[in-house]
């Protein structure tokens, strides 16, 4: 036993001589190449061993033929360890260029290209990293140029939008001064119609710019959606009845909900709006509302003849019609009102922002917005949370 021990000492001390000799060495190189620090790591390995075993074997009095045999022999498995450790140091610094290079590729266009020849674990792990980096940065991508495209339609389109009734506000202006207006109450109507519609633009706009920058402040208030939607209603009632369309609200469960009344009635309104329009004389728009798992569900349905289903994904981007004309409808007289009058209400600018509004706002709420198509229309769904205490 004591043997051994001595053995252990004499082979520890030549180890450690070696590796106190080394470690300098594997310090500088620690900030070089990954197999030329691996190759310093072999080699002090290496030398450490080979000092043990010759500190043992000079130690334990051996021939010179015994002591040549050793030594050759831990020299032999000197040169293959250091052989092992080069290949070794290659395979990686190859694994490391290949990945070095396909890096250029994230967030390219073709996207990330993945190195085709074998990996380490690490770098397999380091790769598949870079190639969800490289999806994340295409997905963002497409949404920063979604959204450029989306801006500059929708400068393009209010440039147009708001050009056409100043042309007819300054037309109509120098007809009165100049005193040729046939009928200047009529004209003054017309004049102070076209004023609401570009103050309705204006406050839309705003409104839009408040939910992007995160600035629309909500007052929350338990309420019935039957409330809710009697209210949007009775708002909307005097354009339909302009158009001829019918509105239908039986189908709305009275189940309450924590939001702001007032908004909710801006979203509402503006889906109701849009589905007067787009349904024509005689048909029907149906407002309804019922209970799901943890929300409330109100929906519109108009008789508009359904949207091409390349379009459904883009109803609710900023400035997004489905018209092809850009210029408005003109509001008609209502019946039994005095010459020249003519109706306008809130959301119907005609700008395509009435929809964005409504997402932004309904989102605001921690809610959903979405419209599919049904037989012969469209239905708008706004989810909103229910009520904590109609949870249950």
């Amino acid at each position: 036993m004591s043997d051994l021990l001595l053995i252990a000492v004499f082979a520890a001390l030549g180890a450690g001589a070696a590796g106190l000799l080394g470690w300098p060495a594997v310090r500088l190189l620690r900030r070089r190449s990954v197999a030329l620090s691996l190759f310093a790591v072999a080699v002090v390995t290496v030398l450490a061993m080979t000092a043990g075993t010759v500190a043992v074997a000079q130690a334990m009095f051996l021939s010179h033929h015994d002591l040549g045999v050793v030594i050759t022999v831990t020299c032999m498995a000197a040169v293959v360890s250091l052989i092992t450790a080069a290949l070794l140091g290659r395979q990686v610094v190859a694994g490391s260029r290949a990945l070095a290079v396909a890096a250029r590729t994230v967030g390219s266009d073709g996207g990330f290209a993945a190195p085709a020849e074998p990996l380490g674990s690490e770098l397999a792990e380091l790769s598949a990293e870079l190639a969800a980096t490289s999806a994340r940065l295409a997905e963002s991508r497409q949404r920063e140029q979604a959204l450029e495209s989306s801006r500059r339609e929708l400068i393009a389109w209010i440039s147009h939008d708001l050009r056409t009734p100043l042309a007819g506000l300054r037309a109509m202006a120098e007809a009165l001064e100049d005193g040729v207006a046939e009928d200047p109450v009529r004209y003054h109507a017309r004049i102070r119609t076209e004023v609401d519609r570009l103050t309705g633009m204006v406050d839309d706009l705003f409104e839009l710019s408040r939910i992007q920058a995160g600035a629309l402040t909500l007052s929350l208030s338990r309420i019935s959606v039957y409330d809710l939607v009697g209210d949007a209603i009775a708002g909307a009632y005097p354009l339909a009845r302009e158009r001829g369309v019918h509105l239908l609200g039986e189908q709305v469960e009275p189940a309450p909900v924590e939001v702001d009344s007032r908004e909710i009635t801006r979203v509402l309104g503006n889906l109701l709006i849009n589905a007067i329009r787009s349904t024509p004389a005689d048909g029907v728009v149906a407002v309804a509302a019922r209970r799901e798992e943890g929300e409330v569900v109100l929906s519109v349905t108009d008789g508009c003849g359904g949207i091409p289903e390349q379009d459904l994904h883009r109803v609710f981007e900023t400035g997004w019609r489905a018209e092809s004309a850009r210029t408005p409808r003109a509001a008609r007289p209502v019946s039994g009102g005095p010459r020249g009058s003519a109706v306008q209400h809130h959301g119907d600018t005609g700008a395509g922002l009435g929809l964005a509004i409504v997402r932004g706002i309904v989102e605001a709420h921690a809610g959903r917005a979405s419209v599919r198509n049904v037989s012969g229309g469209c239905c708008f769904e706004i989810a909103l949370p229910a009520a904590r205490s109609a949870l249950g």
